[in-house]
């Protein structure tokens, strides 16, 4: 284990605390940090570096910069990044280094091509994929203050979107649910099939509570593109019954993946087989993404709903919603179990005790990466 040094002073502590949040800051629920989640260790392991956050932060930045994106438009994607970083969750820097977030030469500025009071399509023009969700976010959020309820679906981009969660906890800290879909390539194969068809086709939601916003973000995949990549460049193997060779024959080694395997469903089975098909369907055809040969054609597609609680008459929704979440978290455990963790719980905890103590464990070769591309980086 190295350790970076800081080279700025911390700005990510102050937005620890505070219920609801602006953009531009990471935000962790009072309520869930050090409490309800057990110890979580901070400590760097083996073949990692030890790097202070703000120069992960500043160096993430540079290397944003460095690719091409503008000062805008970085800040937006390093908020985007951070978040899942800061978790543990695998859709973080690893999008940098591994190219996930090349500026398309033939970007052109995104354009709302049908609108209504409750809704809105955008093409992103082959922008990147976070500024589209984030503007798409945007326009749900304003849609549904203004009417109750706003959905917003994009397509025509080829970058990732990153962590879904992301846009559903900036909705759910101003008191609406959202629910978030995302298609990407063919990563995923189905249930019984040895070829990839699904993206890996994530789900997040975000739901206000009066404790809090509880955030579910999963992928329908059982691993997601970027996890099978970060293990290639740690040369670590995928967990058993996460993937399959080119021949449907299930393995472990994330070269394999990559040429011409596939990522499995999350159960293997029919059940997430399927949702991950629903998923395929909301943020394909339905947002006029590509419906096949997506890597190539480069359209992919997301969709997002927003709804204010107070559209159904449930002015108590928040509190109820506390109540019903806090059912289950103190439900009589079985033998064995120590706890039951909400969802968000544990990543939120993650970034609480990183923020806490400065720094965050980064897998050394990744480090070593992403300064190199923000090395080439010359403004200030």
């Amino acid at each position: 284990m190295t350790t970076a040094s800081p080279v700025m002073t911390s700005t990510l502590v102050k937005a620890v605390t505070g219920k609801r949040g602006g953009a531009g800051k990471i935000k962790v629920p009072n309520r869930r940090v050090g409490s309800r989640v057990g110890a979580i260790a901070t400590d760097a392991p083996p073949g990692t570096t030890n790097v202070d956050i703000d120069v992960l932060k500043k160096t993430t930045n540079d290397a944003l910069r460095a690719i091409g994106y503008s000062e805008s438009d970085a800040a937006v994607i390093l908020d985007v990044l951070l978040y899942a970083q800061l978790r543990g969750n695998n859709q973080g820097i690893i999008k940098i280094t591994t190219n996930g977030l090349a500026v398309a030469d033939d970007a052109k500025p995104m354009e709302i091509t049908h609108e209504t009071k409750l809704s809105a399509a955008i093409d992103g023009k082959k922008q990147q994929g976070m500024l589209v969700l984030a503007e798409a976010t945007r326009i749900a959020k304003e849609k549904a203050k203004e009417h109750g309820f706003g959905i917003c679906g994009t397509c025509n981009t080829s970058t990732s979107t990153g962590a879904l969660g992301y846009y559903c906890k900036t909705v759910a800290d101003e008191g609406m649910i959202a629910i978030c879909l995302a298609q990407s390539p063919e990563f995923v194969a189905p249930a019984g099939s040895s070829k990839a068809i699904f993206g890996t086709n994530p789900i997040g939601i975000g739901i206000p509570s009066s404790e809090g916003s509880t955030v579910l973000d999963m992928a329908t995949s059982a691993y997601s593109w970027f996890g099978v990549l970060e293990a290639r460049t740690a040369g670590k193997q995928l967990p058993e019954g996460a993937a399959q060779d080119k021949d449907g024959v299930p393995t472990t080694d994330p070269n394999a993946v990559i040429d011409g395997g596939a990522i499995r469903t999350f159960d293997g089975g029919y059940k997430s087989s399927n949702l991950a098909l629903m998923v395929e369907l909301l943020a394909g055809p339905l947002v006029g993404a590509a419906i096949q040969d997506k890597l190539t054609t480069k359209n992919w597609g997301n969709l997002i709903m927003v709804l204010d609680p107070k559209m159904l008459g449930q002015a108590d929704f928040e509190a109820n919603a506390a109540h019903v979440i806090n059912r289950v978290r103190n439900a009589p455990k079985q033998p064995g179990v120590e706890q039951i963790t909400i969802p968000g719980e544990r990543g939120d905890a993650i970034a609480a005790a990183v923020i806490a103590k400065g720094s965050i464990a980064v897998e050394s070769n990744l480090w070593n990466d992403l300064q190199k591309v923000a090395a080439e980086w010359k403004g200030n």
